[in-house]
């Protein structure tokens, strides 16, 4: 850990003097201070990353030096020492927002522990904060890519949207990025400190679809072993964001729809109620108002979800939008794998740009690393895509589109574990999958680790 600034405020100057021995040994800089007025005069927000306080002292006390900190400086961890520890005096403590509580008397070793514990805690709360900085950034409007008429109208109403802590519902085709509108909507909304979880509600057994979502107590059916937290639960004060929520069973509807109306649910097998304060998104690719008059879709849960609707436009209504797409995938690209690739022959260009994207912006992606896995020039050719794409007067290439995402697949994984060294687990950080998912798709394609390396 590198060296951090502490503050001790005690009135035995002795002790003093031994905690700044062990916690200068251990490389930090150490201030004490045997009058406590002195110390919260000198205190100065973002000078201090820790500070350690008595309780009992003249002047005034360490519950009211933990208090005038805390009001200039709400996020820094204390550390209350106390001779005479009770129930009732860490609740005091911790109340007024201590970190933790240290008896005395301690050794060096306990003062350490409870020390590394704070400046851990503190070190994670501020790469959190940096974290939700760059996922701000990263969501902002200005960083979503397009500039076809069709996605400036929908930004603009994502961004009025975005401040009004409402249902929404967003449609549109697969691959057109629901998912990153609802990311943009809530790290521009007040809830951008809570999270943000997404659930592919296609994606999970209708069986265990309602202990995910709601959780479960203890017993509840045979192989609940424990308590568990749902999604709702972990999403307190942030969003919660379904996908594909078409696939929802009935009886999971009529309790989410509960939840909307109450802002509380049951977790399987509890009889009180759970109550959080989430907003709820969601997303489909089916025509919802179609499963309503088909009875297999609430009509009361479609109206409470669609509040505001937000239509995503297919890529060939975004025309304008393709080249810039291609160039942002490129770059990335470039950045994972350290080529160099310039961008998209004029031909290719032309091509991309009137071809119908079937699958939208998630088929020009994988088309594009597919490409760029391939291509020996400095820009993808006509000749590149015309492998992927159907290009008029090339042949029915969409037709060997299958195929030909089977050998980019293999291009991929052969190169992704090469690149780290035949690690697998290193290979699936790299490509944001998890292990299982790679040792997959290398059943799936016949590759063996000590092949490709």
């Amino acid at each position: 850990m590198s060296a951090k600034k502490i503050m001790i405020v005690d009135n035995e100057e002795g002790l003093c003097h031994m905690m700044e021995a062990v916690l200068m040994d251990e490389g930090h800089a150490v201030r004490s201070f045997t009058d406590p007025l002195i110390a919260v005069e000198t205190f100065r927000p973002g000078t201090w990353d820790l500070v350690i306080s008595d309780i009992k002292m003249p002047g005034i006390d360490g519950l009211e030096v933990l208090q005038r900190i805390k009001n200039i400086e709400p996020k820094i961890p204390v550390i209350m020492i106390t001779a005479f520890a009770t129930v009732e005096m860490s609740i005091q403590a911790l109340r007024h927002g201590a970190y933790d509580m240290l008896t005395k008397p301690f050794e060096p070793d306990e003062l350490l522990f409870r020390v590394r514990n704070a400046l851990d805690h503190n070190q994670l709360l501020s790469e959190n904060k940096i974290l939700r900085q760059e996922l701000a950034g990263k969501f902002n409007f200005d960083n979503i890519i397009g500039a076809s008429s069709s996605l400036q109208k929908l930004l603009e109403k994502v961004e009025k949207v975005a401040v009004r802590d409402t249902s929404v519902l967003i449609t549109g085709d697969s691959g057109t990025g629901k998912e990153l509108i609802a990311q943009a909507i809530h790290y521009n909304s007040p809830r951008r400190e809570g999270r943000f979880i997404a659930i592919n509600c296609g994606a999970i057994p209708d069986s265990v679809l309602e202990s995910e979502l709601f959780g479960h107590k203890k017993g509840a059916f045979t192989g609940a072993t424990t308590d568990r937290e749902g999604l709702l639960k972990a999403a307190d004060g942030g969003t919660l964001f379904l996908d594909e929520i078409g696939n929802l069973p009935l009886n999971v509807q009529k309790t989410l729809l509960r939840f909307l109306q109450e802002r509380e649910f049951m977790r399987v097998g509890e009889t009180e109620p759970t109550q959080v304060d989430v907003r709820l998104i969601s997303a489909t690719n089916s025509d919802l108002a179609d499963e309503v008059e088909r009875g297999t879709f609430r009509e009361d849960f479609y109206y409470r979800l669609n509040v505001i609707n937000l239509h995503m436009p297919p890529l060939r209504e975004r025309r304008p939008d393709i080249a810039l797409l291609a160039t942002h995938f490129i770059t990335l690209q470039n950045k994972e794998f350290n080529t160099n690739v310039k961008g998209l022959s004029p031909e290719a260009q032309q091509a991309a740009s009137e071809f119908s994207w079937p699958g939208n912006i998630r088929q020009l992606k994988n088309v594009i690393e597919a490409c760029m896995t391939i291509e020996t020039e400095e820009r993808i050719s006509l000749d590149t895509l015309s492998q992927f794409i159907e290009i008029e007067g090339t042949g029915s290439a969409e037709a060997d589109y299958n195929d030909a995402l089977a050998r980019f697949e293999i291009d991929y994984l052969q190169q992704l574990i090469r690149t780290a060294g035949g690690n697998i687990e290193e290979a699936a950080q790299k490509a944001g999958m998890n292990m299982a998912t790679i040792y997959r798709k290398m059943k799936k394609h016949g590759l063996k680790k000590e092949d490709v390396i």
